[in-house]
Parts: structure tokens; sequence; C-alpha cells
């Protein structure tokens, strides 16, 4: 398995529906935060080596009601102290 973040934009007021949609929905969805800034929330994801990054975030996360824009990171270690 293998994380990736995506940082998600929402329409005004719909940060905790669709929260509740994607804890409902995706379940490759580990764990899912509100955030300030320029971006609502940030979801971390694990996904299998051979999902497609790209169409999980397009199919799965840009599709969700009330998402308005998403930005994706891709990771390559995790450090743990």
């Amino acid at each position: 398995m293998r994380a990736i973040f995506v940082q998600i934009k929402c329409e005004m007021g719909e940060a905790y529906n669709v929260a509740r949609l994607a804890a409902d929905e995706i379940e490759e969805l580990s764990e899912l935060y509100s955030t300030s800034g320029q971006y609502d929330l940030l979801a971390k994801f694990y996904l299998s080596p051979d999902q497609d990054t790209g169409l999980f975030v397009t199919e799965r996360v840009q599709t969700l009601a009330g998402v308005a824009d998403t930005y994706t990171l891709i990771t390559f270690n995790a450090f743990v102290g």
C-alpha cells in the first residue's frame, strides 16, 4: 500500500458534507482533517500498488458532491521517530 494526500477545496458551506461523504463512500480513506487556508480538508488515502492515482482522484474524490478543487501530493518515504 502507498499513501497519497489530497487537499480538498469545497464549495462554500459544504466542508462537513464532503467529509461525511468521503468517510462513507471511499474505503481507501485513512484519515481526514479539516484545515485552514486555501483548502478545507486534508485526506490521506492508501492505494494498492496497481491503482492509478490520477484515476482514483478524478473518479472517487473530485466527483463527491460539494468538491470544488483538489491538490494531490504523492509520497515517497515515511519517516518515523
